[in-house]
């Protein structure tokens, strides 16, 4: 693990852990609360721990999971998935940094683009997506439109 500003470190790591699957457990419990079924896009924990995905925690001072989010890597992009950091976590960066490692890890593996689906409801995610560079773009993959879909990209 590498150490970062305010306690906080950043690594690659299994997504099948029982903090980490607790932690997706949170992101789904609050996206339940904003979408329905139909509106959301998950990745499971098989297609989590799969050989062509980039899983990354963010733990704080004590080693506890934070925040989490994924790359799926594909010939043509890579999609961000399950990006997520807890409340208690918020504030502190961890977000960012997490964009900034699988950036870093998918553009290392050849991968020349990050792609990504998200919803309406969140803007502190939209804001960070944006500072980080991604912009808004049409539906891509298998997505259909969807007025509870915000579809961005970003060239690495």
């Amino acid at each position: 693990m590498t150490a970062q500003p305010c306690g906080t470190s950043l690594a690659l790591e299994s997504a099948d852990q029982p903090e980490v699957i607790a932690l997706i457990a949170e992101l789904d419990a609050y996206q339940d609360t904003l979408y329905p079924p139909e509106s959301r896009h998950l990745l499971d924990l098989s297609g989590l721990t799969q050989p062509n995905v980039l899983f990354a925690v963010a733990r704080d001072a004590s080693g506890r999971a934070i925040g989490c989010c994924a790359v799926v890597l594909s010939p043509d992009f890579g999609e961000l998935k399950r990006m997520f950091v807890s409340p208690h976590g918020r504030g502190q960066g961890a977000g960012g940094r997490l964009l900034a490692l699988l950036e870093a890890e998918a553009r290392g593996r050849g991968c020349g683009l990050l792609r990504l689906e998200t919803g309406p409801y969140q803007p502190e995610a939209l804001a960070l997506y944006a500072r980080c560079g991604f912009a808004r773009r049409g539906p891509f993959g298998g997505y259909a439109d969807d007025p509870l879909s915000v579809f961005m990209e970003k060239a690495l």
